[in-house]
C-alpha cells in the first residue's frame, strides 16, 4: 500500500510539473506572437541553484546582446578578485625642495588609481570641495604655502582609450557614455542647465554648467518640449574635445533644468580644478597643470586617498547600472591581473574566471564592463550557470544584495505585480534600443533558490512594453516552482 501511495504522489508531482511547464511555454509562445515581438529574438532560462540543475530553457543557447546585464560579470569577478573590502587608492606626492618661506620648488603629483568615486557629487565626503580640502590640508601640513611649479597628473594605471571602439556615437557625449580614466573625477560627468522657452518649440537657453570653471564650449539646438516631458537632450562630443553640441528638448515650465553630460577630460579637469581650489585656499601655484606618464624619481608621498569599499561600489554599480563604475572595475581587473587597465585585459580577467570555474562559455563574448557595446554576447543558459557558480562563492550574499529587489525601489520596483510576500526576486536589468534583459535570483515560497535569465533582442515595440511582458513571465517562474 505504501509503495502504491508513493508512486501516486510521484506521478502527481510529475504531472503537476509538466502542467506548470506547459503553462510557461504557452505564455512565452503567446508573448512571441504579440505585435512588436514576432521578428525579434527571445530567450529564457531557469536553473535550480539549490539542486544544481536546469528547470527550463527557451532558446537558452542562443547568443544575445545583454546590455547592462553584462555588469553581473564585472561585479561578480570583482568580488572574487578584489574582495569586498578592497579600496581604490589615489596618491598625492611632491617632488622638489621646500624652502624656509614654504615655497615648493617643484611639482605636486596626483597618481590616479582608477577610483570611480573620486570627486563624486553623490556623497558629501567625496564632493570636489571635500576632496580638495583634504588634499590641500595635507600639503599645508608639509609646510607648503606656495608652489613654484605645477600640478602633474598621472593616469597610467589605465590606457589612454576611455571608450570602447564599438560604443555608439549618440552615447558618447552623454553621462552614461563617459568612459573611464586612470584618474576619474566627478564620475566623469558634468551638469548643463537649461531654461525653457515661453512656448513649446521655442529655443531653450543654456545658462550654466557645474562644476564651475570647466573648459567646455557648448552649442545648443535644444528646444522646449511639453510639460513633464523630461530630459530628451542628446549631447554629442568626443573625449579630449571641449566642444559639445546639445540637441533635443527640455520640459516647459522648469527653469534651471539639469542635463548630465560626459566630461571631456576628467583627469585634466581634476588637476585644473585642484589648482584653482588651492589658489583660493592659501596655496598659490605658478604654472598650469600637466599630464605625466610615469612617476618621477624621488617622489615623496603626501597622502594616500582611499575610496569607499568595493562592496559599496559594486552595490551602487548594480542598483543604478552606473557605467563609469562598471568600466573602472573592469579595467582595474585587467590592471590587477595583467599590469595595465585596458578593455582587452579586463575581458581576459573576466573570462579567466569563467575558465577557473569550469564554465563553458561557448557563444559568450565580453568586450567591456558596462554592456554598452553591442559586441557583448551571452546565452541565457550561460548567465544562469554563471549565477550558480557565484552562488557557491563566499561573497554570494553580498553579490546577491547588490541586485535590485522587486517590490522595493529602482527599475524593478513594479516589474512583477502581486508577487507573493514569501517570494523574493533580485535582478539586474539591461536596456538599450532593441534590447531588454533581466537576470538574477529568485527565492521561492518553498525556500529554493533559482537563477533566471530572460533576454529580448530586436523587438519592435518599446522596452517598457517588453518589460511588462517579461514581468508576467517572471511572475509565472517565481510562483510555479
Amino acid at each position: 500500500m505504501k509503495k502504491i501511495l508513493l508512486t501516486l504522489v510521484l506521478m502527481c508531482s510529475v504531472v503537476a510539473g509538466a502542467q506548470t511547464t506547459a503553462d510557461l511555454e504557452k505564455l512565452i509562445s503567446e508573448t512571441r506572437r504579440e505585435s512588436g515581438m514576432r521578428h525579434g529574438t527571445f530567450s529564457v532560462c531557469v536553473y535550480n541553484v539549490t539542486q544544481g540543475r536546469m528547470l527550463y530553457a527557451y532558446n537558452g543557447e542562443m547568443s544575445m546582446v545583454p546590455a547592462s546585464v553584462n555588469k553581473l560579470f564585472t561585479t561578480g569577478v570583482g568580488f572574487a578578485r578584489l574582495g569586498s573590502d578592497f579600496r581604490f587608492n589615489t596618491k598625492i606626492g611632491i617632488r622638489g625642495n621646500i624652502d624656509r618661506e614654504g615655497v615648493l620648488h617643484g611639482n605636486i603629483y596626483i597618481t590616479g588609481g582608477g577610483d570611480p568615486l573620486l570627486g563624486s557629487y553623490r556623497y558629501r565626503q567625496t564632493t570636489p570641495d571635500s576632496l580638495f580640502s583634504g588634499w590641500t590640508t595635507a600639503l599645508k601640513k608639509k609646510g607648503i604655502k606656495r608652489v613654484d611649479g605645477r600640478v602633474c597628473f598621472n593616469t597610467s594605471i589605465f590606457d589612454e582609450q576611455p571608450l570602447h571602439d564599438t560604443w555608439q556615437w549618440g552615447d558618447l557625449g552623454n553621462y552614461y557614455g563617459a568612459g573611464v580614466s586612470g584618474l576619474n573625477f566627478h564620475e566623469n560627468m558634468y551638469f548643463v542647465y537649461f531654461n525653457p522657452g515661453k512656448k513649446i518649440g521655442y529655443p531653450a537657453s543654456s545658462v550654466r554648467i557645474h562644476p564651475k570653471n570647466l573648459n567646455i564650449h557648448g552649442t545648443s539646438e535644444v528646444t522646449t518640449g511639453a510639460e513633464n516631458s523630461g530630459d530628451n537632450v542628446t549631447i554629442y562630443g568626443s573625449p579630449f574635445n571641449n566642444e559639445r553640441l546639445y540637441r533635443g528638448t527640455v520640459p516647459a515650465g522648469k527653469n534651471d533644468f539639469a542635463v548630465r553630460g560626459a566630461m571631456p577630460n576628467p583627469a585634466r579637469n581634476c588637476a585644473d580644478l585642484f589648482s584653482s581650489y588651492m589658489r583660493t585656499h592659501g596655496i598659490s601655484i605658478s604654472s598650469n597643470s600637466m599630464q605625466v606618464y610615469s612617476a618621477p624619481d624621488s617622489l615623496r608621498p603626501v597622502l594616500d586617498y582611499y575610496s569607499s569599499n568595493y562592496y559599496t561600489i559594486a552595490q551602487y554599480t548594480n542598483l543604478t547600472s552606473n557605467n563609469v563604475y562598471a568600466e573602472s572595475i573592469f579595467k582595474y581587473l585587467g590592471y590587477a591581473r595583467f599590469g595595465k587597465g585596458t578593455f582587452e585585459n579586463g575581458s581576459r580577467a573576466v573570462t579567466e574566471y569563467f575558465k577557473e570555474r569550469n564554465l563553458d562559455y561557448s557563444g559568450v563574448r565580453i568586450v567591456d564592463g558596462s554592456g554598452l557595446s553591442r559586441l557583448n554576447h551571452v546565452t541565457a543558459d550561460f548567465v544562469c550557470r554563471y549565477l550558480m557558480a557565484i552562488a557557491r562563492e563566499p561573497f554570494y550574499d553580498e553579490f546577491c544584495h547588490s541586485l535590485a529587489k522587486v517590490g522595493e525601489s529602482g527599475p524593478v520596483r513594479n516589474l512583477i505585480p502581486n508577487l507573493p510576500k514569501n517570494v523574493t526576486v533580485r535582478l539586474k536589468t539591461g536596456s538599450m534600443d532593441g534590447v531588454k534583459a533581466y537576470a538574477g535570483y529568485i527565492t521561492t515560497a518553498h525556500g529554493e533558490t533559482l537563477a533566471v535569465a530572460i533576454i529580448s533582442n530586436g523587438h519592435e515595440c518599446s522596452n517598457n512594453a517588453v518589460g511588462e511582458k517579461m514581468g508576467k513571465i517572471l511572475y509565472r517562474i517565481a510562483t510555479m516552482y
